[in-house]
């Protein structure tokens, strides 16, 4: 396999400052800050996620996973975050995602796709021109209690890799992601960048050893 760069890291669900620093010390570039959700894990409140996002170096980008569709919501979490990157893991109306282009040309968007069937395919490619990137995911927001992420479950990665091939924007690849099966998710998806939550938790805590032996798996591709 021949990648044109390094596979990108992003550390989800994280819950203190200190998680912060632990990410980024063993190389994540992006970190995933989970604001109210339907369910899952992960959820701080939109306090500590101005504290933490304040304690971030730059260029370390900072995701806020967001359940809200309307542009006036979203603006008033990122108002008051001040996250780089908005990760709307609900369906956005395109709509409203221009409204949200429109008025923060600067925030990066990642739109969610929970990859279920085909339609998941149709769905990536549509939403495609109006985002910075996609972030397949496993949940089902067809459920009567949405699952919009951290559900620690792979979904088809034949799927993902039609999608990769089909779209010209970054995409990113979660659900069910630890340090035995990263290799061959790279090596089936060739995504630009991985996306782990429970895979390096332990007790929903951010475990070291974990962290490490996922980045010294990735390092393993990156530097083929």
């Amino acid at each position: 396999m021949s990648l044109s760069s390094n596979i990108r890291v992003k550390i989800c669900c994280i819950s203190s400052v200190k998680e912060a620093q632990l990410a980024i010390k063993y190389g994540a570039s992006a970190l995933g800050l989970v604001s109210e959700m339907p369910s899952g894990p992960g959820v701080i409140d939109e306090e500590l996620i101005t504290e933490i996002v304040k304690k971030v170096p730059p260029p370390i980008a900072t995701f806020l996973l967001t359940s809200k569709t309307s542009a006036e919501e979203i603006f008033i979490q990122q108002r008051k975050t001040k996250v780089n990157t908005l990760q709307l893991v609900d369906f956005v109306e395109f709509e409203e995602l221009k409204k949200l282009r429109h008025n923060f040309p600067e925030v990066k968007l990642v739109q969610v796709i929970h990859v279920l069937d085909k339609r998941s395919v149709a769905e990536a490619m549509a939403v495609e021109p109006f985002v910075d990137a996609l972030l397949l995911d496993s949940g089902n927001p067809n459920l009567d209690v949405k699952v919009l992420g951290g559900t620690g479950r792979k979904h088809n990665w034949d799927l993902s890799k039609e999608i990769r091939e089909k779209v010209n924007i970054p995409l990113f690849l979660a659900g069910g992601l630890n340090s035995v099966n990263v290799v061959d998710a790279i090596e089936k998806v060739c995504p630009f960048g991985l996306d782990i939550c429970s895979g390096v938790r332990t007790n929903g805590k951010l475990d070291e050893k974990k962290v490490k032996q996922f980045f010294n798996e990735v390092n393993k591709v990156n530097v083929k």
